[in-house]
């Protein structure tokens, strides 16, 4: 997860930008983020797959939530929360799949990302995961201050 700049608005704005929950409205603008995003974290970008897996999301609940942040009607950055069930978490959690703003350091990404875990608590999820590259410092240092913690778990996957 990397709260990554491309430059795409040049001009930052001094009004606060206030994170909303994204609506199917908003898939023509979620789509270029989304791959800017894969470009910056050298993700493979289909697509026809993201909108098919991003549309259930912006539809109801079902499956999580995305919320956007968005100056002068074009979007500007998004998170996505999907959910999941443990155990160990005692029922619901969520795992914070992506996050994305377009400037950083201004506060965007700290907005977006406690918009969307009260979101996540709303909605009943009793913890939240996120999965960083090893050599991104940066943002673990982003979530930290946001009391993330590093575990000693090592996440593993295969495609189906």
């Amino acid at each position: 997860m990397r709260l990554p700049s491309t430059g795409r608005i040049s001009q930052v704005t001094s009004d606060v930008i206030e994170p909303r929950r994204a609506a199917l409205g908003d898939l023509g603008g979620l789509v270029p983020l989304i791959r800017s995003f894969y470009e910056v974290d050298r993700h493979e970008f289909d697509e026809s797959r993201v909108r098919s897996a991003l549309t259930p999301l912006l539809v109801d609940d079902t499956f999580g939530q995305v919320w956007v942040t968005e100056v002068g009607g074009v979007l500007t950055g998004y998170a996505v929360v999907t959910w999941s069930y443990s155990l160990e978490s005692g029922g619901r959690d969520c795992i914070l799949d992506e996050i994305y703003v377009e400037q950083r350091s201004g506060g965007t990404g700290s907005r977006l990302l406690e918009a969307a875990m009260a979101g996540a608590t709303e909605a009943g999820a009793r913890a939240v995961f996120l999965e960083t590259e090893v050599h991104n410092q940066r943002v673990r240092s982003f979530y930290a201050r946001h009391g993330f913690q590093e575990e000693d778990s090592v996440w593993m996957s295969r495609s189906m």
